[in-house]
């Protein structure tokens, strides 16, 4: 067993605010806010600052900090009450599946765990989906599929040009599933491959390799086979949840050598 002592912990650069919803002024303050919750500088129990207070110590309106505590409180990160104020909540009631919280997670916490749990969500949904995706998919999801398939093919190793086109063919699959309620994890796929090729950048063997993976998921749903979609889907998951770990052994032993 590792000593998780010693063991070299790999973390990711902050997420950029115009990653969120802060391309407006309140979304900024979430932000903020919210990165201080989770990184556990405002830990559970905590009473946040007064509303004048803090919208002082920030720079911006009071109406632009009540938006940002009602957007604050619909991710489960705090409540307010009459007489005790806004507090933050306690970890058990934070909603980890909203594409913030689980951006501002991922750039708080070590990728090694966050790794492990970002992958058996996915490997929990997508190959269903792409089961699903196989039995429903139309002519219009199929073309929509082999597009992004062709443009991954084209971006080769070029990790910003492949990005595009990968996430395209996984959310065209969640999509595909003719399932409404499944429409609403494209977002949540979205976080996670953005945490992949943000790790991807890292590994020596680039992208271009993931691409017969990729074709074998879409041949199985051109020929509407199921089982065949979803055991495929599974097979890409391993795959590159192996291609992340190794990028994170990358990055291990850079920064180890760059330590020296």
């Amino acid at each position: 067993m590792r000593n998780s002592k010693t063991a070299p912990r790999t973390y990711l650069p902050a997420p950029s605010k115009r990653t969120f919803s802060a391309r407006s002024l309140h979304g900024q303050v979430v932000h903020e806010i919210g990165m201080q919750i989770v990184e556990g500088k405002l830990p559970p129990g905590e009473p946040l600052p007064s509303e004048e207070a803090w919208s002082a110590g920030l720079g911006v309106s009071r109406t632009a900090m009540r938006e940002a505590i009602k957007v604050l409180a619909a991710k489960g990160l705090i409540e307010s009450r009459p007489k005790t104020g806004t507090r933050v909540r306690a970890r058990e009631y934070w909603n980890f599946l909203d594409p913030d919280v689980l951006a501002w997670r991922l750039a708080a916490a070590p990728v090694e765990s966050y790794v492990r749990e970002v992958f058996e969500l996915r490997k929990m949904v997508e190959p269903f989906a792409a089961g699903l995706a196989a039995a429903h998919a139309t002519r219009a999801d199929i073309a929509a599929l082999e597009r992004a398939f062709k443009a991954m093919g084209e971006a080769g190793d070029d990790n910003e040009r492949f990005a595009v086109p990968d996430l395209a063919f996984h959310q065209t699959i969640i999509r595909a599933t003719g399932n409404e309620l499944l429409h609403s994890l494209a977002a949540i796929i979205e976080t996670a491959l953005t945490m992949s090729f943000r790790l991807s950048d890292a590994n020596p063997a680039g992208q271009r390799h993931s691409l017969p993976a990729h074709g074998v998921v879409l041949e199985a749903i051109r020929r509407h086979d199921t089982n065949a979609a979803r055991e495929a889907m599974l097979a890409l998951l391993d795959n590159s949840e192996t291609d992340v770990r190794q990028a994170m052994s990358a990055l291990a032993r850079g920064r180890t050598r760059r330590g020296r």
